[in-house]
């Protein structure tokens, strides 16, 4: 009778340890990739037109690529020149806001690399290093240079604006920025039924 128990005991320890979906919860995947990557997963799947497991491949290749990535410190004089400059170019917007998103969309780019993220000269590798360590605001950068290459209203270059200012405030602070939290419908929203 023992004997059966340990064998049976042995038995489930095996099968538990060989099921798959087990592999793809280990090391930050399925729940694990969710929560680390919170919008930025969302998206993944869009993109892989719903497919998790291609999503979950895609986002568990960046964490492997980036994910031991150490940011780099910046000085006290370089924030205060990075702060700086982002106010000249939130005035900047207001007189041309195509060449405020412009010059918004150079320096996250390098800020990011002076924090030791890729350059920004290849887009698509900086978004995914960044993504890894600052899944809820790389929407804001990602919008912000899509408007800064192609031709925008003013109205979505200001929410690219203020998008990308989480992002901004949590490289330049160096401090980990809680994730936005969904706001309030607006009355105009609630008026028109969104």
């Amino acid at each position: 009778m023992i004997i059966t128990v340990i064998i049976a005991v042995a038995f489930i320890g095996l099968a538990v340890l060989l099921y798959p979906g087990r592999g793809r919860t280990r090391g930050g995947g399925g729940q694990g990739l969710k929560r680390r990557f919170g919008p930025e997963y969302a998206r993944a799947v869009a993109d892989h037109d719903g497919d998790t497991r291609a999503a979950e491949q895609e986002l568990g290749k960046r964490v492997k690529e980036h994910g031991l990535l150490t940011q780099q410190p910046l000085t006290p004089a370089a924030r205060e020149r990075y702060m700086t400059r982002w106010a000249a170019v939130q005035e900047q917007f207001v007189e041309s806001p195509q060449q405020g998103v412009i010059e918004a969309d150079a320096l996250l780019a390098r800020l990011a690399r002076d924090r030791g993220f890729p350059d920004g000269e290849r887009f698509e590798d900086q978004i995914a290093a960044l993504s890894v360590h600052h899944a809820h605001y790389v929407q804001g950068y990602r919008s912000m240079h899509t408007a800064a290459h192609e031709p925008s209203g003013t109205e979505d270059m200001r929410e690219v604006m203020v998008d990308a200012r989480s992002l901004f405030e949590a490289l330049v602070t160096e401090q980990p920025v809680s994730p936005p939290r969904p706001s309030a419908p607006t009355a105009e929203a609630e008026r028109r039924g969104q």
